[in-house]
């Protein structure tokens, strides 16, 4: 039988004795709790004025608190992962575990599988606040499956994108700001390149129509909009909008008419399975590069 990851071992052992996850435990749910409660009180401080009880408004809490749990999720997950590679570097421990039995797939996998952890923890340890609703019903165990499906696509993703960046660069500063500025180029850069080909594929509309004086087609960003399927802000709103509607924001969970007028295809029918899955994809190859960086010999960069 196969013992486990010696890096994940320890380093589960070093978290579990440390005060820092129980803060950040105590944080994360303190937030979410605080939140949630204060919706829940604005909601029954409605009712006693109107005697009225709308559960849209709990539907509504529901995705609120999903909501900030993805976005604290994105936020937290490179500062967890950035540092795991280059920190050893930097305490010149890294060198010592390589003298080891430990192969760098292993120092790579158990560092990424203990941060993987602790958000699995946080994902986990929050569930009762979005729970919450079931009291007054809309939610199933089915969306609750499909909302942490969407969580640990995110946090694997995104995981492996810092761990990657923390092979690659000595310094943690330098692999930390890489890591979220990279992060922020796949959340937001490829929405701001979706909007930027539809705006201008639509001015051209417009000017066909202005000339010619017939109805033009729609504007659409065309094959941009796969570029989406590697952002987990568009699974999570894919999900969460097929749900709730598009109440919060202005996208709704029909992928087809984000950015102008797509074509029903495989991709589009099944955005969320196939988008989990480029991203799955995506961190094995980031992986896989982190493994290839800190082989002894290999240059690294800054």
């Amino acid at each position: 039988m196969k013992m486990m990851n010696p890096v994940y071992k320890r380093e589960n052992m070093v978290s579990s004795r440390s005060v820092k996850l129980a803060m950040i435990l105590l944080i994360f749910n303190g937030i979410l709790a605080l939140v949630a409660l204060l919706n829940m009180y604005s909601t029954l401080a409605q009712v006693r004025v109107t005697a009225e009880i709308q559960y849209s408004s709990f539907l509504d809490l529901y995705v609120f608190v999903a909501v900030l749990e993805f976005v604290m999720l994105i936020v937290i997950m490179p500062a967890l992962t950035a540092g795991s590679i280059s920190g050893e570097r930097e305490r010149q421990t890294l060198d010592l575990m390589l003298t080891t039995d430990m192969t760098p797939a292993e120092i790579v996998v158990g560092k990424l599988m203990s941060s993987l952890s602790t958000m699995l923890l946080l994902i986990i340890s929050s569930f009762p606040m979005i729970a919450l609703v079931f009291v007054y019903g809309g939610v199933t165990l089915k969306d609750i499956g499909m909302l942490l499906m969407c969580y640990v696509a995110a946090a694997v993703f995104i995981g492996s994108l810092g761990t990657c960046c923390s092979a690659l660069f000595r310094k943690t500063t330098v692999s930390t700001v890489v890591s979220y500025g990279l992060m922020v180029a796949v959340v937001i850069g490829t929405f701001g390149l979706n909007q930027f080909a539809y705006s201008l594929s639509q001015m051209h509309a417009d000017s066909y129509l202005a000339a010619v004086g017939q109805t033009a087609e729609q504007g659409s960003s065309g094959g941009l909009i796969y570029l989406l399927l590697m952002n987990p802000t568009s699974t999570f709103l894919v999900t969460i909008m097929q749900l709730a509607g598009s109440g919060l924001v202005r996208l709704n969970g029909d992928v087809m008419s984000w950015f102008g007028d797509h074509r029903l295809n495989l991709l589009n029918g099944n955005w969320v399975s196939a988008s989990i899955g480029v991203q799955l994809l995506l961190a094995a190859v980031f992986v896989a590069v982190a493994i290839r960086a800190v082989k002894p010999g290999r240059r690294h960069i800054v």
